[in-house]
C-alpha cells in the first residue's frame, strides 16, 4: 500500500522542479532568520539570489553536529518561540544534546513520513501500534506515535523497558504492530522464548525497526522468531526524528522522502559529491522544515543512493544498507572495521546469537581486538575444549571478510547485555591513552 501516491510515485523530472522550489524559499528564510546560516553563506560568498534550483546546493556550506551543540539551544530556529510546538533533542551523551524545535506544519510533515512507511505494512484503522521506542526528548517514541494517528491506527504507548510487561500488554491487547529498536526487538524474542506466551498467541504481523544500524541477518532472525515482516524505518533528530525514509515491500534499498529531505553523497574527506551509486557520506537538508531548517547536515551514515526505479512503484530515490558511520569505524592494526560486519558474520553460523560486544584496547603498543560472542544454549558448554570446534570457524570468517584477527570469547547465553534502546556494541579503551 503507498500512502500518498502523488508524491511517493511523482516522476523525477517533477520531483526535481518541487525540491528546486522548496530549496530556493528554504535558503532564503535561513539566510535572512538564522544568523548562523547568514555568517557561513556570507564566509562562502553565497547569496539567497545565487540558489536558482536543487543543482545549486553544492554552493551552500555544511551543517556538522558540532555547529548544532555550539548553537544549542535554539540559535538554529528561524521562527519566534510563539510558533514552536514541541522540542526534542538527543541523548547528549557525549555533551549538550541535539536540539530540534517543530511548528505545526512541521509535525504534520514529520508524522506524514512516518504513515508513509507504516503503509508499507498495511498498518490501518484497528490494527494496535506497540511503540516501544522511548517517549521523551528522543525523537522515536512520539514520531511513529503520530505517524500511527496519521494512518488512522490504534498507538499504544508503552516505551521502552519492562520487557514482560511488554508482552503481556502484546497479547492482552492485541498488537498487530511493533516498532522499536531491532536490539529490543530481539530481546523481546528472547523474553517470549522463556515465556509461557507463544507465538500463535500474538497477532503481531509485522515491524518497523530503527535507530540503530542492522543487517539481513537480523532481518531474518525477527522475522522468524517474531512471525512477522521486519521493515527498516530510517530517521535522525536534525531532521525531524524517524520518518525520513523507509523499506518497501520490495525490501531493496530504503526510500527517503526526497519531496522534504534532499540527500547527497559526498566524499568525507574531499567533501566533493560522489558520482552516482558511489559509497559516501549522507548528507541531507531540510525542504520544508519551519521551526528549525537545516543545509547540507553531514549525518556520517555511509552508504550510496540507487536512483534506478523501484518495482513497487515510487519513483523516490532508495539507500542502501547503511554500512556505518564514519566516525564509528574503528581502526585496528591499520584495518577499518565497522561493528555492523561482525553482526553480518556472527547471523550467519546458527550457533551463535546475534549479541555480540568488542572491546579494542592497545597492548604492548599493539592493538587489541576482543569479540565477545554467545552460544545458543544448546549449543553452549563451560568446557572450553568444547567451544572451540565453534570458534575457528568464526575465527576464520572474520579474518576473512573484515580481515581483522580476533580474540574470540564464548559466553553464557543471555550474558551480554542487552538494551531498551541503541545497542552499544564497542568499547575502545586506546581513546583513554590519547586523552
Amino acid at each position: 500500500m503507498i500512502h500518498n501516491p502523488g508524491i511517493e510515485c511523482m516522476p523525477r523530472e517533477d520531483m526535481r522542479k518541487l525540491q528546486s522550489e522548496r530549496l530556493v524559499k528554504q535558503v532564503k528564510i535561513c539566510y535572512d532568520n538564522v544568523p548562523f546560516y547568514k555568517k557561513k553563506m556570507d564566509e562562502k560568498g553565497v547569496k539567497p539570489e545565487d540558489i536558482k534550483s536543487i543543482d545549486d546546493i553544492v554552493k551552500l556550506p555544511f551543517t556538522c553536529k558540532t555547529d548544532l551543540r555550539d548553537e544549542y539551544p535554539f540559535g538554529l530556529q528561524a521562527v519566534p518561540m510563539s510558533k514552536i510546538r514541541r522540542i526534542h533533542a538527543s541523548s547528549g551523551t557525549t555533551g549538550k544534546p541535539v536540539v530540534d524545535t517543530y511548528t505545526d506544519n512541521d509535525i504534520a510533515n514529520w508524522s506524514e513520513g512516518v504513515a508513509r512507511v507504516m503503509a508499507v505494512g498495511n498498518v490501518g484503522p484497528g490494527d494496535v501500534v506497540q511503540v516501544a521506542y522511548g517517549y521523551g526528548l528522543f525523537t522515536g517514541g512520539l514520531g511513529v506515535h503520530e505517524g500511527a494517528h496519521t494512518r488512522g491506527a490504534i498507538q499504544l504507548p508503552t516505551s521502552a523497558g519492562n520487557s514482560s510487561k511488554q508482552i503481556m500488554l502484546m497479547k492482552d491487547f492485541g498488537s498487530t504492530a511493533l516498532a522499536c529498536t531491532p536490539s529490543y526487538a530481539l530481546h523481546l524474542a528472547e523474553v517470549i522464548e522463556k515465556s509461557d506466551v507463544k507465538i500463535g498467541d500474538l497477532k503481531l504481523r509485522v515491524g518497523f525497526f530503527g535507530a540503530e544500524p542492522w543487517t539481513e541477518g537480523m532481518r531474518r532472525e525477527l522475522e522468524r522468531k517474531l512471525n512477522i515482516k521486519a521493515y527498516d524505518i530510517y530517521g535522525l533528530t536534525e531532521m525531524s526524528g524517524p520518518g525520513v525514509g523507509g523499506e518497501c515491500e520490495c525490501q531493496n534499498g530504503t526510500h527517503l522522502w526526497e519531496d522534504m529531505f534532499f540527500p547527497e553523497i559526498i566524499n568525507p574527506d574531499t567533501l566533493e559529491p560522489c558520482a552516482p551509486g558511489e559509497c559516501g557520506e549522507l548528507v541531507f537538508t531540510s525542504l520544508c522544515k519551519e521551526a528549525m531548517p537545516i543545509l547540507r547536515y553531514r549525518t556520517r551514515d555511509l552508504t550510496r543512493l540507487i536512483y534506478e526505479p523501484c518495482k513497487c512503484g515510487r519513483t523516490m530515490v532508495r539507500m542502501d544498507k547503511i554500512l556505518g558511520r564514519s566516525d564509528d569505524m574503528l581502526i585496528v592494526r591499520g584495518v577499518n572495521v565497522f561493528p555492523s560486519q561482525i553482526e553480518t558474520v556472527l547471523t550467519e553460523f546458527p550457533v551463535f546469537t546475534p549479541q555480540y560486544y568488542i572491546t579494542v584496547d592497545r597492548k604492548d603498543n599493539e592493538d587489541s581486538f576482543d569479540l565477545d560472542v554467545e552460544l545458543r544454549e544448546e549449543f553452549f558448554s563451560p568446557n572450553p575444549s568444547k567451544q572451540m570446534p565453534y570458534i575457528k570457524p568464526l575465527y576464520d570468517r572474520i579474518v576473512s571478510l573484515v580481515g581483522i584477527k580476533p580474540n574470540i570469547h564464548i559466553k553464557e547465553p543471555g550474558s551480554i547485555m542487552r538494551s531498551t534502546g541503541k545497542a552499544k556494541h564497542v568499547t575502545d579503551k586506546r581513546i583513554l591513552y590519547n586523552d
